[in-house]
């Protein structure tokens, strides 16, 4: 983590809702913007799910861009908070900058064909059906449950471990705990699994048990591959992000006060 920048080039990006595109047009005369291919670092305005859209297009073009987000949105949890005004690249320049390592996702779907995606906060497998998943699940090589009966499971990036994974009674880890969270959905059997924390140097792999009978679709943040035979996960450190948040409102502090939420 770093403090302190000289961004000399500055695009913008603003999600389609109106609150985005009205403070978009406010800033509009108060930087020069560049365009996206010729900027050091990108101001995102909208919520959090604009802002994950807006890293896995970069992770895409192969093009990372620091990113600083003005919360637009409804929770805001990667984003700073939104006000107007000209010392908007005094404020970016003095923020600080956090690393986010994604998730790879590699999945293979019962045809055989291959998959690969990148998650910012978790890779979900969820039952397609209304029979439950049956799931084989392993840790570097070694198989650790021969058959988890469940909704689900899912694979939690310190960032992504307020999100889906907390609601899935997850824990929440600091984001330089160097953890993922191994969360079951709905457990069945094993009845008193509540899953497991693994060093995020991990290769954690999953293999869907009768997959005609249970099909299972397993889920990147937003992208999606159904009726799959096997997953693949690990962290790709070659994708890392960097997000950037004022002073005192940064992700990791964030991170640790939702502990403190009743």
């Amino acid at each position: 983590m770093s403090q302190g920048h000289a961004f000399s080039a500055l695009a913008i990006v603003a999600s389609e809702a109106p609150r985005a595109q009205e403070a978009a047009g406010e800033l509009a005369g108060l930087v020069d913007w560049v365009p996206l291919e010729q900027a050091e670092a990108v101001v995102v305005l909208g919520g959090d799910g604009f802002m994950l859209q807006t890293l896995h297009q970069m992770i895409d073009s192969g093009r990372v861009l620091p990113a600083y987000g003005l919360n637009l949105g409804t929770v805001g949890f990667l984003m700073n908070s939104f006000r107007s005004g000209r010392k908007l690249v005094e404020r970016i320049n003095r923020s600080r900058a956090i690393a986010v390592d994604p998730l790879r996702m590699e999945a293979f779907t019962r045809k055989g064909e291959s998959h690969i995606h990148y998650a910012i906060n978790e890779v979900s497998l969820l039952r397609e059906t209304r029979q439950t998943a049956k799931i084989e699940v392993s840790v570097n090589e070694k198989v650790r449950i021969a058959e988890l009966a469940c909704d689900g499971v899912l694979v939690a990036t310190p960032a992504g471990s307020t999100a889906y994974n907390l609601s899935a009674s997850g824990p929440i880890l600091p984001l330089d705990s160097q953890l993922l969270a191994l969360t079951p959905i709905s457990p069945f059997r094993p009845r008193r699994w509540r899953g497991a924390l693994l060093p995020d140097r991990s290769r954690i792999s999953f293999r869907v048990l009768d997959p005609d009978k249970r099909p299972v679709a397993a889920v990147a943040d937003h992208k999606e591959v159904r009726d799959i035979a096997e997953v693949h996960l690990e962290i790709a450190r070659d994708k890392e992000l960097t997000l950037l948040f004022d002073p005192g409102h940064s992700l990791d502090e964030r991170i640790v006060a939702e502990q403190f939420i009743a």
